[in-house]
């Protein structure tokens, strides 16, 4: 597997990699190298292996000055030619490795897997997580995203996605069977709350707490948020994770004066997560129509909300409202609306029947959606693509 991160927060690639793993492949993940942070080789209780390739010093200060704005033309270019150098010695540690199957999760390891499954004579498998071609930021490079997966995709053994509306896009747009569909779900998981969240933030109010974990970038709905929480008196958010736009939510909740009801906290470890979200009261999933990625996601928080045994309010967006809908787990509201989101917010903070109603219908159907119901169909993709 070829994943283009360092591996540290990765719940899908590291549900599919246990799930092949205990069926009884041999599972190496290629991923970035993280120095101080986690070793170069490991070799995981999950039953499968991780290296890390990339330089040890200086990529991080580079990519950083870039999101900035402010690298020199030399320092792009450094930082172009170690992105090559990380990815020449993942190519050859692959080969020397002569896998059976080489996996690519998303298109930027997608040429890469190509190249190495042609040299090692070994089937390739797609893992598109995203929309890339349609995905928020990624205007610039569409022609070339697009270009890529058309020549490459139909030359794969295998193709999976996250959605059906996806699944349904990529059949169409490169003419290739509907990709497998494997949702973005954890594996289940008995929810315990706590007040752990209101101790760590100093929170001395029984009031209930809104969670919002993931990344902080455009598109997501993070701005209306925040915004959103002025208007929902004794409540808390707490946001996880972290992301471009972190200093600016910060910022904002300061103008509007919610420095005592509104916290962020840094991304939290994969493994703690559970019972990190489990000691909220709501999740909130505010995602906006801005690109067709998004209209088409159904969001792994969803369902990190639903194991959790959390009542939702999320925008109502195709893939999100059939979950909400079908097994009644929270609001649904317009896509962007901040007034709408702030009026579903006070009223599942207001009413605590209506609280409790939802968050019954969570965790009766946590088990049905959790990543156990459908692993299955990841190991029998495989013996499609090595029979």
């Amino acid at each position: 597997m070829l994943v283009w991160n360092t591996f540290l927060n990765d719940a899908r690639v590291f549900n599919e990699a246990q799930t092949l793993a205990q069926a009884g492949y041999a599972v190496t993940v290629n991923a970035l190298a993280a120095p101080g942070v986690a070793e170069e080789f490991e070799r995981l209780a999950a039953g499968f292996v991780v290296r890390r390739f990339g330089a040890r010093h200086g990529s991080r200060q580079l990519a950083a000055k870039k999101s900035r704005g402010k690298s020199s033309f030399p320092g792009l270019l450094l930082l172009a030619l170690s992105r090559l150098g990380t990815q020449l010695g993942m190519l050859v540690s692959v080969c020397r490795a002569r896998p059976d199957v080489v996996h690519a999760h998303d298109v930027n390891m997608l040429p890469l897997a190509w190249l190495a499954a042609r040299w090692c004579r070994a089937a390739l498998v797609y893992d598109a997580h995203e929309i890339s071609t349609h995905r928020e930021g990624y205007r610039s490079i569409r022609p070339l995203v697009a270009w890529l997966e058309r020549k490459i995709m139909p030359r794969a053994s295998g193709t999976i996605t996250t959605t059906d509306a996806r699944s349904r896009f990529f059949a169409r747009a490169y003419k290739v069977p509907r990709p497998l569909v494997l949702q973005n779900r954890p594996r289940h998981y008995c929810a315990q709350g706590s007040d752990r969240i209101r101790t760590d933030l100093g929170w001395d109010r029984q009031w209930p707490v809104v969670i919002y974990q993931g990344g902080q970038q455009p598109g997501r709905g993070l701005s209306l948020l925040v915004q959103a929480m002025a208007h929902v008196p004794e409540s808390y958010l707490v946001m996880v994770g972290g992301g471009p736009l972190h200093g600016a939510l910060r910022a904002q909740a300061s103008e509007l004066g919610l420095e005592q009801r509104v916290s962020f906290v840094p991304t939290v470890p994969l493994a703690e997560l559970p019972r990190y979200t489990a000691a909220a009261d709501i999740g909130v999933q505010p995602i906006e129509n801005t690109c067709l990625n998004h209209y088409t996601t159904d969001s792994n928080k969803l369902f990190e909300y639903v194991q959790a045994g959390l009542p939702v309010v999320a925008s109502d967006l195709p893939e999100i409202r059939r979950i909400v809908r079908q097994h009644d787990l929270g609001l649904l509201v317009p896509a962007g609306n901040g007034e709408a989101l702030a009026e579903a917010l006070r009223r599942m903070v207001a009413d605590v029947r209506l609280r409790l109603h939802h968050a019954q219908r969570a965790r009766a159907a946590a088990a049905a959606l959790s990543w156990e119901v459908q692993e299955h169909l990841l190991i029998d993709l495989y013996r499609r693509v090595l029979s």
